[in-house]
């Protein structure tokens, strides 16, 4: 069988499923991944999907794979990212697999993987592919399978964590994606009063694309809490790991904001507790964490690459500004987008102003969203990066080269930095005025075209 390793990507596996990510292909990934969990004496391991329509396909194929390898299946069914790794912690397994595309177009889906407690990145996800090409595959007999639902539990779980000091009136978008099976519940089990948008779970996203990265993607629940005059609405992505989150008068808290609060909040209990944050993050956020009197780290972007920087370091939160976010104070430390939004109303149903109040007093500034110059070829941005970050120096800058390039300067930072999943630079800026936000720009215009004067900036 051919393989198209495109499909391995930094944090995933990913593909279209209509020839890149077959049945047969993740019948086979299954039957890798399970070799490795013979080798490591993993035995039992976890799968659930989300609502795609290639689901339930993928899922029996993924089964088929893992029960060739010897190993015992337990299947979750059709459930949010944050499920499958709770039911790896309820099982004690530590493994699992979790089939979803995420926030990607209908016809993606994908694997998200996690083995031993830790979430398969990088040189452990391409080798399971490599493991395939040389043809290493345990082969046992006898594989079980059986059925699990850890709905209830969970639900119990963050309802005897979180206790609401007033009750909210939210909106909640899922997006026809995965959450819309158990948000809502959850936040009525809270106290909430509710007013579901898209919950029914519907692969083709016949609505809006489940995104809550993407403005246009936030519309309907900003003109559901306007309608309703509602505390807050809050927009689920395709499975469930990321939620954005929107004021009582419509305005987005992007998610390196929302780890200010968490940030105050964890370390509050926990002074001098390490928090994680990812290079594309304000950096008014460490400047909060300090503040608190935590201890702040710039991290690489990557939602396994944070998960396991805060193994390392134990710290106690974590986050990125693509909105996945970790609480390991209180919860397990990986994304779950759930129990991230249910401490948001906690800390919010505490305050008697309304949200919009309370989010005027976090810092802002003059920022972009991520912005994206695009290559020809794969690989091509990492072959531009290490041009640039040797190239490129800016006088009275802070320079930071864990991921890509940021330079921080005093009024204000740049960042470019090689997507690891499409071939793509990732840029974003922030600043005090609309000059400095300018004069930043510049420097980078001007440093971009030093290496290569042939690219045209997205800025």
């Amino acid at each position: 069988m051919t393989i198209d390793p495109a499909i391995f990507r930094a944090y995933d596996i990913r593909g279209t499923v209509t020839d890149q990510l077959t049945a047969d292909v993740v019948r086979a990934i299954g039957h890798s991944f399970g070799s490795e969990c013979a080798a490591r004496g993993q035995r039992e391991v976890v799968v659930a999907r989300d609502g795609r329509l290639s689901g339930p396909a993928l899922v029996a194929a993924l089964s088929e794979g893992l029960r060739a390898a010897g190993r015992e299946v337990i299947d979750i069914g059709m459930l949010p990212t944050p499920l499958l790794y709770f039911a790896t912690h309820q099982l004690d397994t530590g493994t699992g697999v979790m089939i979803t595309g995420s926030h990607n177009p209908p016809q993606y889906n994908g694997l998200k993987m996690v083995l031993d407690g830790g979430a398969l990145y990088g040189e452990q996800i391409t080798a399971l592919h490599d493991r395939l090409l040389r043809g290493e595959l345990h082969c046992e007999s006898g594989g079980a399978h059986r059925e699990y639902r850890p709905e209830a539990e969970y639900l119990d779980r963050i309802a005897g964590d979180v206790r609401l000091a007033r009750p909210l009136r939210i909106a909640v978008d899922c997006g026809n994606g995965v959450p819309g099976v158990i948000a809502p519940e959850l936040f009525r089990m809270l106290g909430c009063e509710v007013v579901e948008l898209h919950s029914e779970v519907d692969g083709n996203f016949p609505n809006h694309h489940p995104d809550p990265a993407k403005p246009e993607n936030l519309a309907d629940v900003i003109a559901a809490v306007a309608e309703h005059g509602l505390d807050l609405g809050l927009a689920f992505d395709g499975d469930g790991d990321r939620v954005g989150v929107v004021c009582n008068q419509g305005r987005v808290l992007w998610p390196d904001r929302q780890m200010i609060l968490y940030a105050e909040d964890v370390l509050a209990r926990n002074p001098g507790a390490r928090v994680i944050y990812d290079v594309k993050c304000s950096r008014h956020l460490p400047a909060a964490i300090r503040r608190c009197g935590g201890q702040a780290e710039m991290w690489k972007t990557g939602h396994s690459l944070v998960k396991a920087r805060m193994r390392e370091t134990g710290a106690l939160l974590g986050g990125e500004m693509s909105g996945h976010i970790f609480f390991k104070e209180r919860w397990y430390g990986f994304d779950d987008a759930l129990y991230v939004a249910a401490r948001l109303l906690e800390i919010l149903a505490r305050d008697p102003r309304p949200a919009a109040e309370v989010f005027a007093t976090l810092p802002d500034s003059h920022n972009t969203p991520e912005l994206h110059l695009h290559f020809a070829g794969e690989g091509e941005q990492h072959q531009f990066m290490q041009r640039f970050v040797a190239a490129t120096r800016f006088d009275g800058a802070d320079l930071h080269t864990i991921d890509g390039l940021r330079a921080d300067f005093a009024d204000g930072f740049g960042l470019v930095r090689a997507s690891n999943t499409t071939p793509s630079l990732v840029i974003r800026f922030e600043a005090d005025d609309a000059a400095a936000l300018a004069r930043i720009q510049n420097d980078f215009r001007a440093a971009i075209h030093a290496v290569d004067a042939r690219l045209e900036t997205p800025f």
